[in-house]
């Protein structure tokens, strides 16, 4: 079926708007990627590159080098290692229990859940709270907080309510229990929906960073995105490491600007989600969709 002039010329003013909003998102990424490896002495020339003239790796070298981005590394994959599994055991769990109609108290808990979407307790007492069980200023002030949310709990039942009965009541008359069931049953049919939401937590622990400013003080405790912020205002290279390491890192070599570290920096700490993101990428739409639209 041939297509009409009209739709053809809407279809390429679609098209030509999606890839200028493509060209928005891409272009400043392409342009700290560029930055971020072209030598020292091109950039004082030329601030503005879309591909690297001549290729340095010596911003990388500063960055790695220093003991700053070493302890903010740990410090983010502790936090995101420790907090997602814990995150997606917690929240999966507990919305399997109230995928149960026969759990008492269920609509309470149901109740006080969409509570919490439509309300926020505030700052000050989620920062009273963090104190009051002792864990502030460490990491666990930042994982604890961010094991559940009402979001991920509403989505999660209405998938496992979306399940056929019958595949439980086979489970038992085979002989497993509660938790045999849900551990041999329910959980292997759960693989798009868990992965997603695995993903939707690992960036949330990566990318953590108000409450890192609320809850942590010691500067061996940030992590990535807080270093990150600090090296961005920054106007000096220390961050990264001391006179003396930087002297011997530019020893006979041109001093790498400021600018050039902040844009491999921001290269070092977006570059680990970009290669796990892929992975699970395909189980992003399907996860989400199911829960949302069954139930």
């Amino acid at each position: 079926m041939p297509i009409s002039r009209s739709s053809a010329l809407y279809q390429a003013s679609i098209g030509t708007l999606l890839l200028l909003v493509a060209a928005t998102m891409l272009v400043p990424f392409l342009y700290i990627f560029a930055i971020s490896f072209t030598d020292p002495e091109v950039y004082r020339s030329n601030t503005f590159i879309l591909w690297p003239e001549r290729w340095s790796f010596a911003a990388y070298e500063l960055v790695l080098s220093g003991h700053g981005i070493v302890s903010a590394l740990k410090a983010s994959l502790f936090i995101t290692l420790i907090g997602t599994p814990m995150a997606v055991t917690v929240s999966s769990s507990f919305a399997y229990m109230l995928s149960k109609r026969s759990l008492p108290g269920r609509k309470t808990m149901l109740n006080l859940i969409v509570f919490t979407l439509l309300f926020s307790p505030g700052l000050i007492p989620g920062y009273l709270l963090i104190k009051e069980l002792h864990i502030l200023d460490t990491w666990w002030s930042i994982i604890l907080p961010g094991v559940t949310n009402a979001w991920t709990l509403l989505v999660m039942k209405s998938f496992f309510e979306s399940l056929p009965g019958e595949l439980e009541e086979a489970a038992i008359m085979d002989g497993c229990n509660p938790l045999q069931t849900y551990f041999h049953i329910i959980l292997p049919l759960s693989k798009a929906p868990l992965a997603a939401f695995t993903l939707f937590f690992a960036v949330g622990y990566w990318n953590t960073y108000f409450n890192a400013v609320l809850y942590l003080n010691d500067v061996e405790k940030w992590p990535l995105q807080l270093f990150l912020q600090q090296v961005i205002n920054s106007a000096s290279l220390e961050l990264f490491a001391d006179p003396a390491t930087l002297a011997n890192l530019t020893q006979n070599k041109s001093p790498v600007p400021p600018e050039v570290v902040k844009m491999a920096a921001v290269i070092v700490v977006t570059l680990p989600i970009l290669i796990v993101y892929p992975f699970l990428q395909k189980h992003f739409a399907k996860g989400v969709l199911i829960g949302s639209v069954k139930g």
